[in-house]
């Protein structure tokens, strides 16, 4: 038995509490808070920074198996309307998903220009991102299996990339001697 391992070897990673249960009702709040009053668009900020933040403090894809709103409730609402088809081959890919981020970044970056500074523009810009990938989310869901849309989830693909990023190995850099005296 190694003395000095901080862990002992056999025990389990720590199991987070899952909110994939109940989260559902935040997504479906959201949308109807926005349509009572449009500021209310301005949360859907939380819903795309909360993944971000999750991956940054390590915790990798953590949001998405365990908390994320729009997952909850195509798990919970489209298994018995879903045709539970796979997602074609091509939408796994990198260079698919790569694309949808540039795509969705694009999209909400133009919005929020074009809203002029607007907060309410901004807020409604952002209620409509959220509610347009919410509904190709649950198309998917109906086509393909109910999470389909987790699996090219652009916020999902972003916090991979993080977690990736935080996960390779730190390259040391050593100074370079130079030989010439100026």
């Amino acid at each position: 038995m190694n003395i000095n391992a901080k862990q002992p070897l056999n025990t389990p990673k720590k199991k987070h509490k899952s909110h994939q249960n109940w989260s559902w009702i935040i997504i479906i709040s959201f949308f109807i808070l926005s349509v009572y009053n449009v500021y209310f668009g301005l949360f859907g900020i939380v819903c795309m920074t909360m993944p971000i933040y999750h991956a940054l403090r390590g915790r990798g894809k953590i949001h998405c198996s365990a908390y994320c709103p729009r997952g909850s409730f195509l798990g919970k609402f489209l298994e018995k309307l879903s045709m539970q088809n796979n997602l074609p081959k091509f939408m796994k890919t990198k260079k698919f998903k790569n694309a949808l981020l540039t795509l969705m970044v694009v999209m909400l970056s133009l919005s929020i220009i074009h809203s002029g500074g607007q907060i309410d523009k901004i807020a409604f810009a952002l209620f409509r991102f959220m509610f347009a990938s919410f509904v190709v989310g649950v198309l998917m869901g109906v086509f393909f299996k109910p999470r389909s849309w987790c699996q090219v989830c652009p916020m999902g693909h972003a916090t991979g990339l993080i977690a990736d990023i935080k996960k390779a190995p730190k390259q040391v850099s050593t100074p370079v001697k130079n030989d010439k005296i100026a």
